[in-house]
């Protein structure tokens, strides 16, 4: 009969050690974060306005209390300066702007957006953002695939927001929550009512899937078929932006990799080269060519009447070049100076369809050149961590991690976005820039340094030592 020996040669067995239940509620927290921003607008669209904005200034209020209760690691001297400056010259816009009580109402969102973006960067590790960023986009695809199946199967005609009557008379297509055409063909919005923000939203949900793939995640199935539901979901969204995002995240990819197969900075040259002359000769060919290319996915040349706009947001913009009319992001339509100024599809516009237009209308000058500075620090942070190697001491041969090229893609979406809309400028598309410029500054090693205490972060250790 088998007897423990008295001496043993090793420590007794234990249980691993597991995440506390508190870590598991801060991390379940920064999902739902995450999901409001990525779908924002599902919640003015179920709820209304005031109900969001509740929402919005209540989960600010909670994520400042625990950053405050948890006392993550920070280095001060490391956050996203020129990302702030932005917001600073934004704030100080009030004093002149044409607009206060809508430069005011978005200046909240702003800052709320920017401290959710800070709070989640801090108090998640890379590996843990990455799976925190899948499930919040697992939830969108869920919810907006059962939310137009739901209109379809159940309701069966065209949904306004908040399951309000339908209008009489003719209706533009583009007021409704849902069009109720999941099993008819046409393009589906899902529940953020719009086929042009989810486009961009099923492609970010494609690469996340994937990079946790190529990381090793667990449960690699279903991962799979969620690829599936996502590219299904932004073919029937059929954004033509989504497309161009998507050529512009595979030339960014294929660099990357073979960014990384050179065995020293001269052997890039080439790759830069080549890299900025497909870049240019893309934007030139889609230029030159764009009457047939957006014929292609039923879109006019002119940029579905972007060019208009553009037109006459400029022309107000001259009028105040340099510091602008006042922060306005998005413009407000019951406000009277947005009320009825630009009218699409019977509808008043409520962005410049370009952030950089937008910036430049509303900020002047200074506030594109700071928004361009942030963009750059951003781009730049992002591109040397997905293609350097991780080295911090004298050993050179440390394998490449997949969660870092999440970054660099994530920037190649947000500016080709930005050159037909102005999503980025708010919601997910400014709290990933802040965020992740603020994660690689903190954390530029994944798994490495003070803001990257895998133990103790992930086991909850720093939120036991809290209370």
């Amino acid at each position: 009969m088998a007897l423990h020996s008295k001496h043993p040669a090793s420590a007794p067995p234990e249980a691993p050690a597991r995440e506390t239940t508190a870590h598991l509620m801060l991390r379940a927290w920064c999902i739902f974060v995450l999901f409001t921003a990525l779908a924002g607008t599902s919640l003015v669209n179920a709820f209304g306005e005031l109900a969001a904005a509740v929402i919005a200034i209540g989960s600010g209020l909670l994520s400042l209390g625990l950053w405050i209760g948890i006392r993550p690691p920070v280095q001060w001297r490391r956050l996203p300066e020129f990302a702030l400056a932005y917001v600073v010259w934004a704030g100080l816009s009030f004093f002149w702007s044409a607009w206060p009580q809508t430069t005011a109402l978005t200046l909240l969102l702003l800052a709320l957006t920017t401290l959710q973006a800070l709070f989640v960067g801090i108090v998640l590790t890379w590996r843990e953002l990455v799976r925190a960023i899948a499930s919040a986009l697992k939830w969108v695809l869920a919810l907006s695939l059962a939310f137009e199946l739901f209109v379809s199967l159940f309701v069966q005609h065209a949904v306004m927001p908040g399951f309000q009557p339908t209008p009489e008379g003719k209706v533009d297509p583009i007021v409704f929550w849902s069009r109720n055409n999941l099993i008819d063909g046409g393009r589906i919005q899902g529940i953020v009512g719009n086929a042009n923000l989810l486009g961009p939203l099923c492609l970010l949900a494609i690469i996340v899937f994937a990079i946790r793939l190529a990381a090793g995640a667990p449960r690699r199935v279903p991962l799979y078929i969620w690829i599936v539901v996502a590219a299904y979901m932004m073919v029937r969204a059929g954004s033509a932006t989504s497309y161009a995002e998507a050529a512009a995240v595979v030339v960014v990819l294929i660099t990357v990799l073979l960014m990384r197969r050179a065995k020293g900075p001269g052997q890039r040259t080439p790759y830069y080269i080549g890299y900025a002359l497909i870049g240019i000769g893309g934007l030139a060919a889609l230029w030159a060519l764009r009457e047939q290319l957006f014929a292609l996915v039923g879109r006019d040349s002119d940029f579905t009447g972007r060019e208009q706009i553009w037109e006459v947001v400029l022309a107000k913009a001259n009028e105040r070049p340099w510091v602008g009319w006042g922060f306005a992001t998005p413009w407000n339509p019951s406000d009277p100076a947005f009320d009825g100024w630009i009218i699409d599809h019977g509808q008043t516009v409520m962005q410049a369809h370009n952030m950089w237009v937008d910036v430049y209308l509303q900020l002047g000058i200074i506030g594109v050149v700071l928004m361009a500075l942030t963009y750059l620090a951003f781009v730049w942070r992002a591109w040397f961590f997905a293609v350097d190697r991780p080295r911090w001491d004298l050993r050179d041969d440390r394998p490449y991690s997949a969660l870092s090229l999440l970054p660099t893609l994530v920037g190649a979406i947000l500016l080709v976005q930005g050159l037909q809309e102005s999503s980025p400028l708010l919601l997910w598309g400014w709290m990933f820039v802040v965020m992740f410029s603020f994660k690689i500054k903190q954390s530029p090693h994944i798994g490495v340094g003070p803001a990257e205490q895998t133990l103790a972060i992930e086991r909850g250790e720093l939120t036991k030592q809290a209370r």
